[in-house]
């Protein structure tokens, strides 16, 4: 048996097939297809949880992702578990294991309960008033408590033993949502002859007809077309149906975050399946077919367990074949939830009054509900119910006041009207606009490619839903570029159900003069009196508001609650609904998984490894490596017997004396090519590029807008209209988004071209005196002599019989190359170079001989010798500074009164008048080492390396006032001793420049 409130020959799932399930340690039945809410509503038991505030007895209020009570932990097993999964959303399977949260002892015996006798200390706002004093109490007290109190579920420490998928689609027409108008759309979209993606939260399309049984498409039931139609959309090769799958961020340039649940529905998963899969899809066209949800009823102590939406119930009994109730009253200010009492009666539940807020509800409605025996009580409202664990009883009376009655029930279903679900046009920055005539908001003007059709349009009669969404699917695929066959013509359809009537706000005993608990979200425990008290503490704006009482804050994103809360607050602001305005509708729509979002991102992922083409000779040959960002660089290569700082000096003497091959594979590399390219680079870096010759390099500094160094790095002219940009290892992929950013917004009349080609190339330098007889024999079609190909130069022609790109540049201050080629042959020309290098005796050299080098030079690396906040010539780099540009990225900013005045950090040179101290980079500079502390700190060390070059440790760093202070004494104070040192000029060796040209 599946449970005692099944009812016989009603609902679509098939008896015969059972599963078993835990809740709460107790072994249940329940059929395949039934969401853990229907099969414990099957099982009669509509207890669930506990609220987050009060911890009130709850039971489901809905039977979708609008659900704010049923939140559940679920899972397989210990590992294999999450928290607050909605009951209304999860399948059962066998085996499946479920918990109630927010609960202790029991869910019966709730010690928490407490609180709800302690509400009036916890009204709305409290928090910001309290925990205030005394402040010693903070830290042992208030705080532990309330990181304890805080959230419903409890984690799992354990580590997810599943795996998740992440897949990246394009498609011409993207459709949320496989109720009747999103079906329409796809499978008109489909018959233009469009690539489509039709995705919907549910196991099976079908919308409304869910519970809605009564329309008709096409001659046929409602329920009955959307399959066929489904089928006949799944047969198409052009046509995507995502089950199971829910779009939960609406992004810039249509790309839709969607959300697949692969496995949580199966009892025995194949292993090689992701437990879910998060698609990114990018569409040229989206329809918006999301429908809209069912509003409750804010009345006294509405929340109790078997109080619920009404179409819930009718999704429950027509598509589960579940009874919510023996005994079922109604309340309702919407003609749609006398349907649900209709079909709750026709199915043999008493259903012992029909309770409507409106004095003239439709006297068709009125003359059936008489037909089928149920009282009808217009012009009256509930209000307020008993029972503590489930509602045993509704009290009755008119809305204008007098004598009250009591209604014995085991549930009672409600309705206050539909509310559009508005909230992936909202997502997609859409502006929502008030409807006077319906009396609600709905989608103003597409921002984004994409159109909303069906009930989140505002279209309440089903024949014009589906003509106007067939409409709009064969628009969006012409708009796509599609030209198909003749338009697909949407079947006739009609209905018995009208969503006519509507009520915001608070309900009859629920208003301003009272203190009643009528409920407006019901998962933050917000209250009608909550939101009042909000507006009468000066919270004028509904965002305050919002946050003020948290209303529309919990995972369920206010679905059902944002529009009673507007309503009561514009009744207290007294001001027109609309003028009060409608908080943001932000992502995701419903709740997503780390390991969804994390996806693939985590054990050796979570960072992801970057290796150049050279790192398996690098590793065979010694190399020690370090961690650059998510690079693995070679740091030195020791030899036996060799520390750190022994292989370091080895390999900077062997490059000053012979030569060196080191890996810059790294630096970052963009392509910028166009007619228009020297005159963008003129904007994106300090120096001029017009005058520079294809076959010439420059050295290129690049600013922030706030005149502060953002990058630097060697730029090369190959052609009239395309350079070759480097750029420092870390700042690639900003320097990138950086350009691309000005270009698409700044200068968008530029026709200019951006390609990222970091990991295209492999750069391999060669440096020192003998680089030219090293590379020499390997290079064909390029005239190495230093007329021919002087320094800053760039040729193209062959190494190895491999394409190259052959830089004549430097960073030891020594004659060297930098030879690009394809990362393919990375490896192979490395080791050409190599033989030829180890037979002149040189060395590989790895980052840390690199940094001493190019510090013995005085060239600086962005990031260690640069810290945000440093000019050009703060950098002693003015002489890349154009003088004679008009604009470029930064100008305006260098000149800013406290940028160009003087007691600014200027980068300098240091030396230890102890040769043999090595100072600690950050280290802090004092002029006077015997003032008390606070010290007056007037700069830091921002490089420092024993330089086996030079015989003695070298220094730089940033000094106010720097420049004037050379040759002066300063001091390093350091915990065991302070050290003297000299102000220098930052070049240490070569201060002439002669070793450049060998």
């Amino acid at each position: 048996m599946s449970g005692a409130n099944r009812i016989k020959g009603k609902g679509r799932l098939t008896p015969a097939k059972t599963v078993r399930f835990n809740f709460d340690d107790k072994v249940l039945t329940a059929i395949e297809g039934d969401t853990l809410a229907s099969a414990l509503i099957a099982n009669g038991i509509h207890l669930t949880g506990r609220s987050f505030k009060y911890h009130r007895p709850r039971g489901m209020l809905s039977a979708g992702p609008e659900e704010p009570n049923a939140l559940m932990d679920v899972g397989r097993d210990a590992v294999r578990r999450t928290p607050n999964i909605r009951a209304t959303v999860q399948e059962v399977y066998d085996g499946m294991k479920a918990r109630s949260q927010n609960r202790w002892p029991s869910l019966a015996f709730d010690v928490g309960g407490l609180n709800n006798l302690a509400s009036p200390f916890f009204a709305a706002g409290f928090y910001y008033k309290t925990f205030m004093w005394p402040k010693a109490a903070w830290k042992k007290i208030y705080e532990p408590i309330i990181r304890a109190a805080a959230g419903l579920g409890v984690a799992p420490k354990e580590p997810d033993p599943d795996h998740y998928a992440n897949h990246f689609a394009h498609c011409d027409v993207l459709v949320i949502g496989g109720g009747a108008t999103g079906l329409s759309a796809a499978l008109a979209a489909a018959h233009a002859g469009a690539e489509v993606i039709l995705c919907d939260e549910q196991p099976e399309t079908g919308g409304a007809f869910h519970h809605e049984t009564d329309a008709t498409i096409g001659g046929q039931s409602g329920w009955n077309w959307a399959q066929a139609v489904t089928a006949e959309l799944r047969a198409m090769d052009s046509v995507r149906v995502l089950t199971r799958t829910t779009a939960f961020g609406y992004q810039a340039q249509n790309h839709v975050a969607l959300l697949e649940r692969v496995t949580e529905h199966l009892a025995n998963p194949d292993q090689a399946l992701p437990r879910e899969r998060l698609w990114q899809v990018r569409a040229k066209q989206v329809v918006i077919a999301t429908g809209a949800i069912e509003r409750h009823m804010v009345f006294a102590n509405n929340d109790r367990p078997g109080i619920m939406l009404a179409s819930a119930a009718r999704a429950y009994l027509n598509h589960y074949g579940v009874a919510v109730g023996a005994k079922v009253g109604v309340y309702t200010a919407c003609d749609s939830a006398w349907n649900a009492a209709f079909d709750l009666k026709q199915a043999g539940v008493s259903v012992p009054a029909i309770v409507d807020v409106r004095s003239d509800p439709n006297p068709v409605l009125v003359a059936r509900a008489r037909e089928l025996g149920i009282e009808v009580l217009a012009g009256q409202a509930v209000l307020d119910t008993s029972g503590k664990l489930r509602v045993k009883s509704m009290k009755v009376g008119k809305s204008s006041g007098g004598s009250t009655r009591d209604i014995s029930i085991d549930a009672l279903i409600m309705s206050a009207g539909w509310t559009p679900s508005v909230h992936m046009y909202s997502q997609s920055r859409g502006k929502v606009v008030w409807d006077e005539e319906s009396q609600r908001f709905l989608p103003g003007r597409n921002v984004q490619d994409c159109v909303s059709v069906g009930a989140c349009n505002g279209v309440d009669d089903l024949s014009d839903a589906i003509a106007g969404a067939a409409k709009a699917g064969h628009e969006a695929a012409v708009a796509a570029g599609l030209q198909g066959s003749e338009p697909w013509v949407a079947p006739e359809a009609e209905t018995q159900t009208s969503w006519a009537g509507s009520m915001m706000g608070s309900a009859a005993g629920a208003g301003a003069d009272t203190t009643v608990k009528a409920f407006v979200d019901f998962q933050n425990d917000v209250a009608a009196k909550d939101i009042r008290l909000a507006v009468r503490e000066g919270m004028h704006s509904i965002e305050h508001v919002k946050r003020f009482t948290t209303n529309g804050m919990a995972t369920d994103q206010g679905k059902t609650s944002n529009i009673h809360g507007l309503a009561i607050a514009a009744e207290m602001l007294d001001k027109p609904l609309p003028q009060v305005g409608l908080t943001t509708f932000r992502s995701p729509y419903t709740p997503v998984t780390f390991g969804a979002i994390v996806n693939h991102s985590r054990g050796d992922l979570f960072d992801p490894t970057r290796k150049t083409p050279m790192h398996g000779w690098e590793e065979a040959h010694g190399a020690v490596f370090e961690d650059v960002g998510q690079w693995k660089r070679a740091w030195y290569y020791p030899r036996a017997g060799e520390d750190m700082h022994e292989a370091v000096n080895r390999e900077c003497r062997t490059v000053r004396e012979a030569a060196g091959m080191f890996d810059a594979s790294t630096l970052g590399k963009i392509e910028v090519v166009g007619p228009d390219a020297a005159q963008f680079l003129n904007l994106m870096y300090t120096n001029g590029w017009d005058k520079l010759e294809p076959g010439r390099c420059k050295y290129g500094i690049m600013l922030r807008e706030d005149g502060f160094i953002y990058d630097d790095g060697v730029v090369g002219r190959l052609a009239e209209d395309r350079f070759h940009v480097t750029t420092t290892t870390g700042g690639a992929p900003r320097v990138m988004h950086h350009m691309e950013d000005y270009l698409q917004t700044e200068f968008p009349e530029l026709k200019v071209w951006l390609t990222s080609t970091t990991e295209q190339w492999a750069v391999i330098a060669v440096q020192g005196p003998k680089a030219r007889e090293i590379i020499a024999p390997l290079v064909e079609g390029i005239d190495l002599s230093t007329e021919a190909m002087p320094h800053m130069s760039v040729r193209e022609g062959k190494i190895c019989g491999v394409q190259t790109r052959l830089f004549r540049m430097s960073f030891t201050g020594e004659a060297g190359y930098e030879v690009n080629v394809p990362a393919d042959y990375g490896e192979a020309v490395w080791k050409a170079l190599w033989a030829s290098a180890e037979a002149l005796g040189a060395c590989a050299y790895g980052t840390e001989t690199m940094h001493v080098l190019r510090a013995e030079k005085g060239y600086i690396i962005v990031g260690q010798d640069t810290d945000g906040t440093v000019t050009p010539d703060d950098a002693g780099l003015n002489w890349a500074v154009a003088k004679k540009k008009p604009d470029f990225v930064g100008i305006r900013g260098m000149k800013r009164p406290d940028l160009v005045g003087g007691g600014r950090k200027q980068l300098v040179g240091l030396t230890t008048k102890d040769p043999n101290i090595v100072l600690e980079e950050g280290a802090q500079i004092v002029a006077d080492p015997n003032q008390t502390v606070p010290m007056t700190m007037i700069g830091h060390v921002t490089s420092s390396y024993w330089s086996e070059n030079c015989g003695r440790s070298i220094a730089m760093g940033v000094v106010i006032d720097g420049r004037a202070l050379k040759g002066q004494t300063l001091y390093v104070p350091m915990p065991e001793r302070t050290i003297e040192v000299e102000v220098t000029d930052t070049v240490f060796i070569d201060k002439e420049g002669v070793r450049l040209n060998g």
